[in-house]
């Protein structure tokens, strides 16, 4: 049932973007620019844990993979490209020296520049000191028209799952990978690792499926309405 809603509205552009792409020889490892591209990024990893469940010391960058994975199966399924910043508990850093986190933060931009992507959704955990704020957050890269797009389509789907703790908020965020990035782009905070509920669910694997499904169908959503502006320059 997870795929209905995304085969029907994708069916249309896939077939148009693949009867296009079978004239062209690309490398499997690269996409073209006519080719529906997401960027899915696990944030963290590595040295670099993220923050740490209240109760649980769960590490962030661990539970950012799980639903980074989920997230690409669901758009495998559906036919669409998705490449992953790290499939693996590794950071992108490379040697651990001086600017090692600013490298890792080039090298997830990089990788969407590289694939020519329509969209790069990195995820991550939230944190606060007032342990009683919880739910999902979606940060948009600023003075970008279609990052905010894709946020707010992101939000709805979030805000739509049952038992959600309160409506997803949109942000606009100042932040390396929305700054730096060429196509739309969002961080998706699926919930508060400071706040005993949420780092209850945050470790619940049905949730985790969850979220992963809202986030793809946001994502879905926001893709099909900019097809009739395919591959047009990201504002």
């Amino acid at each position: 049932m997870y795929f209905v809603k995304a085969f029907a509205i994708l069916f249309a552009p896939i077939i148009a973007v693949s009867a296009f792409a079978c004239f062209m020889t690309v490398p499997a490892a690269v996409s073209s620019p006519e080719t529906v591209t997401v960027v899915i990024d696990a944030g963290h990893g590595g040295i670099d844990g993220g923050v740490t469940g209240k109760t649980s010391g769960v590490k962030e960058a661990d539970i950012n993979l799980e639903v980074a994975k989920k997230i690409k199966k669901l758009f495998d399924s559906a036919g669409v490209k998705a490449v992953m910043t790290r499939e693996t508990s590794a950071g992108l850093y490379g040697a651990l020296s001086k600017g090692f986190k600013l490298r890792d933060l080039q090298a997830r931009v990089k990788i969407a520049d590289d694939v020519y992507a329509d969209a790069f959704i990195s995820v991550h955990m939230n944190n606060c000191g007032d342990d009683a704020r919880r739910g999902a957050q979606v940060y948009f890269k600023p003075e970008s028209e279609k990052s905010k797009l894709l946020a707010e389509s992101l939000s709805k789907s979030i805000s739509a799952l049952k038992g959600s703790a309160r409506d997803c908020q949109t942000v606009a965020g100042d932040y390396y990978v929305l700054n730096n990035s060429s196509c739309p782009a969002v961080i998706c905070e699926c919930g508060f690792l400071s706040n005993a509920e949420d780092e209850a669910l945050l470790q619940s694997d049905d949730y985790l499926e969850s979220i992963a499904y809202a986030v793809f169908s946001g994502a879905i959503d926001f893709l099909a309405e900019k097809t009739s502006e395919y591959r047009a320059p990201a504002a």
